[in-house]
């Protein structure tokens, strides 16, 4: 029972921090394990997992590297494009970005596959090691996809160019991503992107736009861009 609620504890406090909720929650879970966490499934999560999932996320939380263990003897059984690409996956949500990259140069050799998936995986890795010229190097290899405007390998390929010294590029790329009622961290980033170069008033702009939107948004949301909104309300001061 007490490594039950142990596990109860650390699946709300993950859940918690993922999902970027009030941190008074935390207090309530650790002093009052049992029904601390019930009062925040009830009131926080409510339609977001089935039971099955949270039990899957709880033993993410407790055996961080049980699921790799698992794909890494699967592809040892198996030595699949699927099983490697799943590995690489997992490597990657760990935050083990030269072991995914490993794995992920080995899945691309498989010429039969589309291998745009892999690719815009392989962008954000390189990026996230600091090889900002990688990451460019493959984002140009997808560029001419139809996937690839206006998404989110898009714009951390506009993040590698300003990371270069490409700005003008940068800027171009980094203004795809500015759509209404989504992409609320990206345009935050575009609106100080604009700002570093003198350019206030698009930075403004794009700033009172979420602003408004925020007025519409979910309780979910809100909780989810909470820090986001607060960022934006303290830049528009000094803009």
């Amino acid at each position: 029972m007490y490594y039950l609620i142990l596990a109860f504890q650390a699946f709300c406090i993950y859940h918690l921090i993922k999902n970027r909720n009030d941190f008074y929650w935390i207090f309530l879970i650790i002093f009052l394990p049992v029904i601390g966490c019930v009062i925040y499934l009830v009131t926080q999560v409510y339609n977001k997992r089935d039971v099955n999932k949270i039990q899957e996320d709880i033993t993410s939380v407790l055996v961080p590297s049980k699921k790799v263990k698992d794909l890494e003897k699967q592809l040892q059984f198996s030595d699949t494009y699927q099983n490697r690409v799943n590995l690489a996956d997992t490597y990657s949500e760990m935050k083990e970005y030269n072991k995914a990259i490993t794995e992920y140069k080995i899945a691309i050799e498989d010429k039969d596959q589309n291998n745009y998936y892999i690719i815009k995986k392989m962008v954000v890795c390189y990026y996230n090691i600091e090889d900002y010229q990688s990451a460019i190097d493959y984002a140009e290899e997808i560029n001419s996809h139809a996937e690839f405007p206006k998404s989110r390998t898009q714009f951390i390929y506009g993040l590698a160019l300003e990371k270069v010294g490409q700005i003008e590029k940068a800027e171009a790329e980094l203004r795809q991503i500015d759509q209404r009622y989504s992409n609320y961290d990206e345009r935050l980033v575009l609106a100080k992107f604009l700002m570093e170069r003198n350019k206030k008033e698009e930075a403004e702009e794009i700033l009172k736009e979420i602003h408004t939107e925020s007025q519409h948004m979910t309780s979910p949301n809100k909780r989810k861009y909470r820090n986001t909104l607060l960022e934006v309300e303290k830049l528009l001061k000094t803009v």
